[in-house]
């Protein structure tokens, strides 16, 4: 099969070189027969995303910590793909997620503004803390004294 060469677009300014991935065929798990026995449909999509040139430093720390349990200690990012009956189609599945993944870790966090409550909003709890106060005292035993 003949592919063209196009780079993959994360964001308008960003692009990956496909040459950067490399996939592995590997056997899938799961129910499907012999087919499953014999057949190595399922993909292994690896990114060495520590030493890559097309990503900046921020977008790679943030793609650490997005998805820390998917890298191995010597930076590589592995995607594994078996949904599918066919290597294509589970190859075009690992970089559809692959690329997904990158997007994500793309968006900036919003920064997070302090806020205080107003003092309305204060008086309010109070009032609510202290009618339920008042509502378990009057559930309480009374005491007869004589």
């Amino acid at each position: 099969m003949l592919y063209t060469y196009v780079m993959l677009q994360i964001t308008p300014s960003l692009h990956i070189d496909p040459d950067e991935l490399a996939f592995e065929f590997i056997r899938a798990s799961g129910p499907g027969g012999q087919n499953v026995n014999k057949v190595a449909t399922a993909v292994q999509l690896r990114f060495d995303f520590a030493h890559s040139s097309s990503l900046p430093e921020e977008l790679k720390a943030r793609l650490l910590k997005a998805a820390a349990r998917r890298i191995s200690k010597e930076g590589i990012l592995m995607i594994e793909a078996k949904r599918f009956r066919t290597q294509e189609q589970n190859r075009q599945d690992a970089i559809q997620r692959f690329l997904e993944l990158l997007r994500k870790a793309s968006e900036k966090p919003k920064t997070r503004k302090k806020t205080r409550p107003s003092k309305a909003s204060k008086e309010k709890r109070l009032q609510s803390k202290r009618l339920r106060s008042k509502t378990k005292l009057e559930r309480s035993k009374v005491s007869h004294e004589v």
